[in-house]
């Protein structure tokens, strides 16, 4: 495909996606977004050239104009959009399919300081809401969409949709997940509330084993309640008498 029907593809995608865009030219002078991708294909070019400097300054240009932080080194697919751009950052080793949609602030980003491929993989067809974090060599399956907020830092499997944080799967081939296991959360609070909850049963086993088990409740119980109570009271009365 040459570089014009590139171009054209890329401006119809918005287009297609965003209902602000009213014309081809709008696009073209209000997306930076856009821009980013465009300017990203460029330093793209030169990192694999092993211009790495020229393609860095090049990324840091698109920064500066766009508010986009997108490595040279990433790899972006066809119809890449990303919508109201500011704060968005890619890194070196991200994968990101066709037809993929972000939203502002949204981070493809690692988890530390390991070398090769460190960032995440996102499918064909993947919707990204603003600010979310996706962390570390991971990968995004087609056609989920993560929520905005979320940080996701394990795979997700295709036609999902993930929230929260850390990020777990609410829906699934569009039925919903419930979780009835808190360790499928993954979240530290939740952990606690686990070790706390074994704790308490480990108690109450110990408990248990020293109480004397109370006798249950009957007619016949109460009335030998009531019989050693009189017997009791009669022994007082006896030893007032002897005083």
């Amino acid at each position: 495909m040459s570089l014009f029907a590139r171009i054209r593809e890329d401006i119809d995608s918005v287009l297609e996606r965003d209902p602000a865009a009213r014309s081809r030219l709008e696009v073209i002078l209000c997306y930076p977004g856009l821009w980013a991708v465009w300017i990203q294909r460029v330093s793209n070019r030169l990192w694999h050239a092993r211009l790495l400097l020229a393609a860095r300054l090049v990324s840091q240009v698109a920064r500066f104009f766009t508010g986009v932080d997108i490595h040279p080194g990433a790899q972006l697919g066809r119809r890449f959009f990303i919508d109201h751009a500011t704060g968005v950052v890619i890194g070196e080793t991200a994968i990101v399919g066709d037809d993929v949609t972000i939203y502002q602030g949204v981070t493809l980003g690692g988890t530390g300081k390991q070398h090769g491929k460190r960032h995440p993989t996102i499918r064909n067809g993947v919707f990204i809401g603003n600010n979310a974090n996706v962390l570390g060599n991971i990968t995004i399956g087609e056609n989920s969409r993560v929520g905005a907020g979320s940080v996701v830092l394990a795979d997700v499997p295709p036609n999902s949709t993930v929230v929260g944080v850390p990020g777990h799967i609410v829906y699934r081939n569009g039925e919903r997940v419930l979780i009835t296991d808190p360790h499928d959360i993954k979240d530290p609070l939740s952990d606690a509330l686990i070790a706390l909850a074994a704790r308490m049963e480990e108690l109450e086993s110990r408990l248990g084993g020293l109480a004397q088990p109370a006798e249950p409740f009957t007619v016949e119980a109460a009335e030998r309640e009531a019989y050693r109570q009189e017997e009791r009271l009669r022994g007082l009365l006896y030893m007032g008498e002897g005083i």
